[in-house]
């Protein structure tokens, strides 16, 4: 009896046991044993008996290794998932190169990005009339601004003006004076244009271009532009637009306080 006990276990453990005493037979409706499928049809997955181990599985397996061999149900693994990231997204870096590429509320598309025509060119011309030397004359309709000079001559200057609703006309006296100032659009451009930036520093990109002239304790202003192609034109939201170059000529030539008329 004994004999016979230690004879199964060796069986058992070393896999010497006759083929039949271990083998199962899976048998597949409508596949009888030991047949394939047809190659035009593959055979449904069914499971056979157990995984086994090296052992035979079950208690001889436990035994041996602590294992006992029986099937293990698959885990199926999320892919991982990036973390969540909360909080409002960057602000917008503003520069005075993207500013200057924005398209200007005021500027007609249309119109061809070149050097003014050469009426608006600066040029001096007589002047007839009776305001002192000093005083700036802004002719809204015909878009000249006039510095007179004394002897009956003026300065003439091209300018782009107010766009329609946006014209006005009075006096004023100049009563600040800004090399490439910043900018800071007032809240109702920001109303009209949310895509501008709160505040901008002076530069070539910067929309008041090299100099400007505040005009009493309005917001308006003469300024410079960094679209030349707009002077002649009625594009602005009130201020007087010029050339950068005649900006500089015109900031040189008149001091805080000078008189500025606006027809």
């Amino acid at each position: 009896m004994a004999l016979g006990i230690a004879a199964l276990v060796s069986c058992l453990a070393f896999g010497l046991c006759p083929a039949s005493a271990t083998q199962h037979i899976v048998v597949i409706p409508g596949i009888g044993p030991g047949e394939s499928p047809p190659p035009s049809q593959s055979a449904p997955a069914y499971s056979s008996a157990p995984a086994r181990g090296a052992y035979g599985g079950g208690f001889i397996e436990f035994l041996v290794t602590g294992d006992s061999g029986g099937e293990r149900p698959a885990r199926s693994v999320a892919p991982a998932q990036p973390a969540p990231t909360y909080g409002p997204p960057p602000a917008p870096a503003y520069s005075n190169a993207y500013v200057a590429s924005l398209p200007q509320a005021a500027t007609d598309p249309s119109v061809e990005r070149a050097a003014p025509p050469e009426e608006f060119r600066r040029r001096e011309v007589d002047y007839d009339g009776k305001e002192k030397p000093g005083t700036i004359i802004i002719d809204t309709p015909n878009k000249f601004l006039f510095l007179v000079e004394p002897g009956g001559r003026a300065i003439r200057y091209g300018i782009g003006v107010g766009r329609p609703g946006f014209e006005w006309s009075g006096v004023k006296a100049i009563t600040r004076k800004a090399e490439w100032p910043d900018w800071t659009p007032p809240a109702q451009m920001l109303l009209r244009r949310p895509d501008l930036p709160r505040r901008m520093e002076g530069g070539p990109g910067n929309p008041l271009g090299a100099r400007a002239l505040y005009l009493g304790s309005s917001l308006y202003r003469i300024h410079g532009t960094n679209e030349p192609w707009t002077i002649g034109q009625n594009v602005s939201s009130g201020c007087i637009r010029m050339m950068n170059q005649d900006v500089i000529d015109l900031y040189d030539r008149v001091s805080v306080g000078a008189r500025v008329i606006v027809l």
